[in-house]
């Protein structure tokens, strides 16, 4: 069975930090494509839960600058 996927607008706020060299990456989930992609690389976004900010994943450059604009 093939899943079937539909497109979300998000509601919410999201918070993210710019990714540099040095940055802690412990407990920062990284996809297998975005590490084939050579990530975590200038430009990437680590986002985090904001009820939980144990809850960490990296957000690609390119992903970013599609899907995000820096709030006021």
């Amino acid at each position: 069975m093939t899943a079937e996927y539909r497109q979300y607008r998000r509601t919410q706020i999201a918070e993210m930090a710019d990714w540099t060299p040095g940055f802690d990456m412990t407990g920062v989930s990284i996809s297998e494509a975005d590490v084939r992609a050579g990530s975590p690389k200038p430009g990437d976004k680590i986002a985090r839960n904001p009820a939980n900010h144990d809850d960490r994943w990296l957000v690609s450059a390119v992903y970013f600058a599609a899907n995000f604009e820096e709030r006021d």
